[in-house]
């Protein structure tokens, strides 16, 4: 039957109805993502005061109700008349969308904000949210309901000081998540008060008897953000250079620290936005290091004549970085801001550099001569890389049609069907292959635990024959040959025992997918299988429970304990046969995945430092703050 189309189909989303029908487009998603989202618009709407130099100090805080509220100590909003809407300056700022002080009329000079969006979705999206601002003489107060005015603009008290408060609480109908996370704001203030010297951050969780609290303030700003990258790492000086300079119109902030791994950790920010997908000054960082290193190099003839330059990866070995530039008209690709356009920037940040490196390595010799044997050494180990990198890439594969012979490959040949389970062990993989579904569904076993990749160079890890099964199979390359396009399944899951073995393999396979296949991480390729740990039989029904024993007793107590056998606690996948392995673990109609996100690159380094790096110290720090949060511990 022909459904009739015609201009009464045609929906006109006005103001902020378009962000509550949409909120994906505007904050990415509807779950933690985007709830924490919320106070980043916020939070970075006052930072925008502190670049100004108008405001020192943002604190924020999340109440027993999950709502939060942000403070500072900046000039408030602006409460006069805004002509083109003839309404305060403040709701327009909270009820128009592209409405704020970042589009070239003076407000801001440099801003993270850059669509004008930012506090008028927070609005759209918030159950409630109020604002008090003060101008140095009145206390303002305005209050909204899912976006729309509820309490005019009006005078509630007199004041010397300025500043505002933003106090919102997410909307239930439109987030399926609604609990913060202090860890997850934590780190995200944390960064952003490196970025900008001198600003005090703190945030306070209400929540919790008694409260708790951190407060950040980083004189010592990029050059301090490098230290704490590297504190779970060895540095290979104590000197961290730093400089500043402005060129272009572009102010140019760049920290750097090597360390004696052979991994690069370089993060880039435009007016503190993290530029994840890096950009322009990016490159212009890369092209001047390269420069700087060989220049220097060469002439102290710490290179020999007949010895080529060293490459960018081989400067970059260990080399951990921070790029700050602000900006006054940035031009980002997509509403995301991940990627900078501006060429100017690229100049900028070269011409810098150059300068200021190299003054610092003629400086410090010492320094530059541990950088530049550091360089060379990487140099040699590329070439053996190089070598190891042919034996396992894609191509070699399609030519001689050999994949790995201990995959059970599957028939589909549509990538976007196909899914690889990732087994410990032989046993298990045994068992895995019986019960899979041979068309969507390969089995790679692997014996016993990778090598951990933290604390090795490339040619050692593709010496690894569990690695190169791995590569092989997935078939995107590795490295500079990585190509996510290739990838011969779009379901990666680990599947490992419930053990604290499991665990440690768990660990080192996503160790080594984020260190050097990490788009297979940001693009959801990757999954973790959750075996169930017990099972339960009453009469002539199975019970499976996936959780702790919390939910254990939960199901004893509504099925009853009279009549059940003896409960199974599963320690290995080797323990079921392949009808149950199916049944609780691979059948995409009843098995449960966890998606592995990643959500902040910076603190995933962090971690994955601290637990895989040669350091005892920052382990045993972590299991003394996390101990009490441990479940299903063998013993």
């Amino acid at each position: 039957m022909d459904v009739e189309y015609s201009a009464s189909n045609i929906q006109v989303l006005e103001g902020l109805e378009a962000v509550r029908k949409r909120p994906g487009m505007y904050i990415g998603s509807t779950e933690t993502r985007g709830l924490h989202h919320l106070v980043y618009e916020i939070v970075d709407n006052a930072v925008d005061e502190a670049l100004m130099g108008a405001c020192d100090d943002i604190e924020v805080r999340i109440h027993p109700d999950n709502s939060v509220s942000v403070r500072d100590n900046g000039r408030g909003f602006p409460v006069g008349i805004q002509q083109q809407k003839g309404i305060p300056a403040v709701e327009v700022v909270f009820t128009i969308l592209h409405a704020g002080g970042t589009f070239g009329t003076g407000g801001y000079k440099v801003s993270g904000g850059l669509h004008g969006v930012g506090a008028s979705v927070v609005n759209a999206l918030s159950e409630w949210l109020n604002v008090k601002t003060c101008d140095g003489q009145n206390i303002y107060e305005i209050g909204f309901r899912r976006g729309t005015t509820v309490k005019p603009l009006t005078v509630t008290g007199e004041s010397e000081e300025r500043g505002s408060l933003v106090h919102f609480k997410p909307d239930p109908e439109v987030f399926e998540v609604l609990e913060y996370s202090f860890d997850t704001l934590k780190k995200r203030l944390q960064e952003t008060a490196f970025l900008t010297k001198g600003l005090r951050i703190s945030l306070t969780d209400e929540r919790e008897e008694p409260n708790i609290a951190r407060a950040y303030k980083y004189d010592g700003g990029i050059r301090e953000f490098v230290g704490h990258i590297n504190k779970n790492k060895t540095p290979l000086t104590s000197e961290i250079f730093y400089c500043e300079s402005k060129k272009d119109n572009v102010l140019v902030e760049i920290s750097l620290q090597y360390n004696d791994g052979f991994l690069e950790n370089t993060y880039t920010f435009v007016n503190n936005i993290n530029t994840v997908e890096g950009g322009m000054h990016l490159a212009g960082f890369r092209s001047g290091l390269t420069k700087t290193i060989n220049d220097y190099a060469r002439k102290f003839n710490l290179i020999k004549e007949n010895e080529k330059n060293l490459s960018g990866d081989d400067v970059r070995e260990g080399l951990t970085a921070v790029v700050s530039i602000k900006l006054e008209e940035p031009q980002f690709e997509g509403q995301t801001k991940t990627k900078l356009g501006n060429s100017e920037a690229r100049t900028a940040v070269e011409a810098v550099l150059s300068e200021y490196l190299e003054y610092f390595l003629e400086e410090n010799p010492n320094v530059g001569k541990t950088i530049i044997e550091k360089c060379l050494l990487a140099s040699r180990a590329r070439e053996a890389a190089k070598k190891a990198r042919e034996l396992v890439r894609r191509k070699s594969v399609l030519e001689s049609g050999r994949l790995p012979g201990k995959l059970a490959d599957c028939s589909e040949k549509d990538p976007a069907a196909c899914e690889i389970f990732l087994v410990e062990g032989d046993s298990a993989g045994g068992s895995a292959k019986l019960a899979r579904t041979p068309k969507t569904q390969a089995i790679l076993p692997l014996k016993g635990k990778i090598m951990n990749v933290e604390k090795a160079r490339l040619d050692k890890i593709l010496a690894n024959d569990e690695i190169k099964a791995m590569i092989t199979a997935f078939g995107t390359g590795i490295h500079e040959d990585f190509d996510v396009n290739r990838l011969r399944y779009h379901k990666i899951v680990i599947m490992t025992d419930a053990d604290v073995d499991g665990s440690h393999i768990r660990t080192l396979l996503l160790t080594f997918m984020y260190r050097f296949m990490a788009d297979l991480i940001s693009e959801g390729y990757v999954y973790i299988a959750q075996p169930p740990l017990f099972k339960v039989e009453k009469g002539k029904k199975e019970y499976y429970v996936y959780g702790d024993e919390k939910e254990l007793e939960k199901l004893l107590g509504e099925i009853g304990r009279e009549g059940i056998r003896p409960i199974q606690r599963y320690k290995g996948l080797g323990e079921m046969d392949a009808d149950q392995l199916w049944e609780t673990t691979m059948n995409p109609e009843k098995r449960v995945l966890l998606k592995v996100t990643l959500d902040d690159a910076i603190a995933a380094d962090l971690l994955f430092t601290q637990l895989m790096g040669d350091k005892v110290e920052p382990r045993r720090e972590f299991i003394q703050e996390f101990a009490n949060k441990v479940r299903n511990l063998d013993v």
